[in-house]
């Protein structure tokens, strides 16, 4: 070996021993890796930073923005109220999402079903009360063993088929690789929704649970030309019951009507009075399309244009709104706010909330203009709450968000444009469309999984460039000489295994393909399963969240530590070898 070869192998030693021990974070320990690799002269100074560019790292960057963007649009309800039962087991709810999963990413992008299917299960997940952790890595792996089964669900099949054409003249068509993908993807799925989910580590403490949310007696008008018209209240409790509402009657013409509102026909106008936390809220009006006021108010709300944001505020003893109400004191027409919901701890409201008088210590829940409010609470003499990332779903633009996302998905996989700038342009789109809104936009990126990104792939590159990666082939051609073909299979695939935790699966396709044909060609056989296997091999990264940019992307949501991958990982890679092997010498004969 090489004195270059030695120092990236002793870095990848040093960053992976940190890594599983865990006292610093990921990006702490990958950053000074790429430092350290460049003071000692195996990085080039001039590539130091080139990671930050790769299109690995843009595409995570982009994906968690597009995400924040089909849950600003209602898309993430859409598909939560027509599918997912927040009721359901975890078992059940695995075994469901990673059906869809498999499914979706067999024929889109696998890092595309995971941005529309992971804010799905963050939000079922925060409404049965569990930590996204439990099931954000088995929907990852889903994922991943989708793509498995056609040559555009995940790039090493790409590239296998482009590699079999120059070398052999023809490459594989769209479902060569269904026959074993495909089998192996269903097995790896039984496993995840059966077994894996159990051998997570249950990581409660660090999930939002700590903190409990308010509950507010909050009012929702009934708009011109709602379908829900004619209906009797006690239809929409079905929906509220899902949602996690309570209806607690309806206020017509300045009256509130309690008891026999349940069986009441609503009228255009009405107002629904509720009791909910502020996400339920949010998300029973999208749903169910009410307004947050009736349409005067609601001109006066939206006169700035920018969009709406939510926040929370607590009523100090000498505040302006305080043993007054909020239409008294103008909050509409002076603020061009709403106050949307009051939470008044254990004691009854019995008017509604506009002309309520607030008391010290009531918690409002108010609807203003954009970027505007600290000017509220100011003006208001109240004390802001922390943040919880509140937002108003633009339920208007859900159809706009779901068919811009979806026709960069379709366009990215037919190879009409590239996908990290069909996932740009997505997000520029959702800017400009006020979906995300632009103060916003850098907040739904995990900084530190793109520094993680950012310092690895670097140092990858590097020991490619010094030969690493080639003096493992030589080794594993020498090692594998005299065996049956069967174990040549496996070694090779065992092997690409672990290059993929480490490198970047596209990297990893690129150097064990050749070596697979090299190998076919030594024994005298054909070269098609030996490429079968590296494409099966190169996509199997689960022992580490590096190895594939699903698992990356989930590693901050999902409150993950470096070393809980293998856990489920390890068991998920032996079955994939032990199903896989079979099927390849199956239908592609040697």
């Amino acid at each position: 070996m090489t004195t270059d070869q030695i120092i990236l192998f002793c870095l990848f030693g040093v960053v992976f021993a940190f890594l599983l021990w865990g006292k610093y974070r990921y990006d702490i320990v990958a950053f000074s890796a790429l430092m350290g690799g460049v003071v000692l002269g195996v990085v080039p100074a001039a590539d130091a930073f080139a990671g930050f560019g790769h299109p690995a790292t843009l595409v995570v960057a982009l994906v968690l923005v597009v995400s924040a963007g089909l849950v600003r649009s209602g898309a993430v309800f859409l598909i939560t109220r027509t599918l997912i039962d927040s009721s359901r087991a975890l078992g059940g709810h695995i075994a469901l999402m990673g059906g869809i999963a498999g499914v979706l990413s067999a024929f889109m992008n696998n890092v595309a079903a995971l941005a529309l299917l992971m804010p799905v299960d963050i939000q079922t997940a925060r409404k049965a009360k569990r930590p996204p952790g439990l099931s954000l890595m088995p929907l990852s792996f889903a994922t991943i063993l989708g793509g498995m089964a056609t040559l555009i669900g995940t790039p090493p099949n790409i590239i296998i088929a482009a590699i079999r054409e120059e070398e052999l003249g023809t490459p594989f068509a769209m479902f060569d690789f269904a026959p074993v993908g495909g089998l192996t993807a269903v097995a790896g799925l039984i496993f995840v929704a059966l077994i894996g989910w159990r051998l997570i580590p249950d990581r409660s403490d660090a999930t939002l649970q700590a903190s409990e949310i308010a509950e507010y007696i909050a009012e929702l008008t009934v708009p011109s030309g709602s379908t829900h018209v004619g209906k009797r209240l006690i239809e929409l409790e079905k929906e509220a019951d899902r949602i996690d509402v309570a209806i607690l009657g309806l206020i017509r013409d300045g009256k509130r009507r309690y008891g026999t509102a349940i069986n009441t026909q609503i009228k255009e106008g009405d107002i629904l009075v509720l009791e909910a936390g502020p996400d339920a809220l949010d998300e029973f009006r999208a749903s169910l399309s009410l307004a947050f006021v009736d349409e005067q108010r609601e001109s006066h709300l939206n006169a700035a244009g920018e969009g709406l944001d939510i926040i929370e505020v607590v009523v100090p003893q000498h505040a302006r709104i305080t043993g007054k109400t909020a239409q008294s004191i103008g909050l509409h027409w002076r603020q061009h706010s709403v106050l949307m919901g009051l939470s008044r701890q254990g004691r009854k409201i019995t008017q509604q909330v506009r002309i309520t008088p607030i008391l010290a210590g009531d918690i409002l829940l108010l609807l203003v203009p954009k970027d505007t409010g600290n000017d509220v609470t100011d003006w208001l003499g109240c004390l802001p709450l922390a943040s919880r990332g509140l937002a108003v779903t633009q339920d208007r633009k859900t159809w706009l968000a779901i068919g811009l996302f979806a026709a960069a998905v379709a366009a990215a996989s037919f190879g009409l444009i590239y996908l990290p700038v069909a996932l740009g342009l997505v997000v520029m789109t959702y800017v400009l469309a006020r979906i995300v809104p632009l103060s916003e936009l850098y907040d739904h990126i995990e900084w530190p999984v793109v520094v993680l990104l950012g310092s690895m792939i670097p140092l990858g590159a590097a020991l490619q460039d010094a030969g690493g990666t080639q003096l493992i082939a030589n080794a594993l051609v020498g090692l594998t000489e005299g065996f049956p073909p069967w174990a040549v299979l496996t070694v090779l695939m065992i092997v690409t295994m672990s290059l993929s935790d480490v490198l970047n699966n596209t990297a990893t396709t690129i150097v064990a393909a050749p070596v697979g044909i090299q190998m076919a060609q030594t024994l005298g056989v054909s070269p098609d399963p030996f490429l079968m296997a590296v494409a099966v091999a190169a996509s199997s990264a689960f022992l580490t969240p590096i190895g594939h940019k699903n698992n990356t992307l989930i590693l901050g949501p999902g409150g993950y530590h470096f070393g809980d991958y293998w856990r489920m990982g390890l068991p998920l890679e032996l079955i994939v070898v032990a199903v896989s092997i079979p099927a390849i010498l199956l239908f592609w004969p040697l």
